[in-house]
């Protein structure tokens, strides 16, 4: 009867838990010297063996892979971690219209970012009745029921596509956003 409560309690505390939730799977995942052992081979009936397993592929944000791809294609986080004190404005403005050109190829090529509203900011907007929150962010004045009338302030940003590569690397690169580079001569 214990167990039985200990699995309804466990249960609930993975379900609203997320810590709770990955050390119940870390408890349940096989270990790792046995999970790279071969297993024995279950007989088919007419079936070609699979061959051998690919290595397991490690897990990778998203937001990792999009930040390593403004590296690779723009150098933005080399950009934004220099130290500018040495520099003039002048070269800091050379330096900033190099990456601000590819960093928009990157967003462009991934995301095919359109406007969410065609109008130009300054002009006259309606906030349509039944609107979504998501989608729009009032300020001012903001009282009664929509529909709303006001100034456009920003025309808002939407992704058309998402298309982020796959990550097919390691676990232990899965953080990293640009590899070391050791020119050999």
């Amino acid at each position: 009867m214990r167990r039985i409560w200990l699995a309804v309690r466990a249960f609930f505390l993975v379900l609203f838990n997320a810590v709770a939730a990955r050390r119940v799977a870390e408890a349940l995942a096989p270990p790792v010297s046995a999970a790279l052992q071969p297993q024995p081979e279950q007989p088919t009936a007419g079936k070609p063996s699979p061959g051998p397993a690919a290595p397991p592929r490690g897990v990778r944000s998203e937001a990792i892979t999009l930040l390593a791809a403004l590296q690779r294609e723009a150098r933005l986080v080399d950009f934004l971690k220099e130290p500018l004190e040495g520099y003039t404005d002048a070269q800091i403005g050379a330096a900033v219209r190099d990456v601000h050109r590819d960093c928009g190829k990157v967003l462009d090529r991934l995301f095919a970012l359109r406007p969410i509203v065609a109008d130009e900011e300054g002009s006259p907007a309606e906030v349509p009745s039944g609107f979504d929150a998501g989608c729009w962010r009032l300020t001012g004045n903001v009282a009664g029921q929509p529909p709303f009338r006001g100034r456009l302030v920003h025309h808002g940003w939407e992704a058309s596509v998402c298309q982020l590569p796959a990550w097919s690397g390691s676990q232990r690169a899965a953080r990293v956003i640009a590899p070391v580079e050791v020119e050999i001569p």
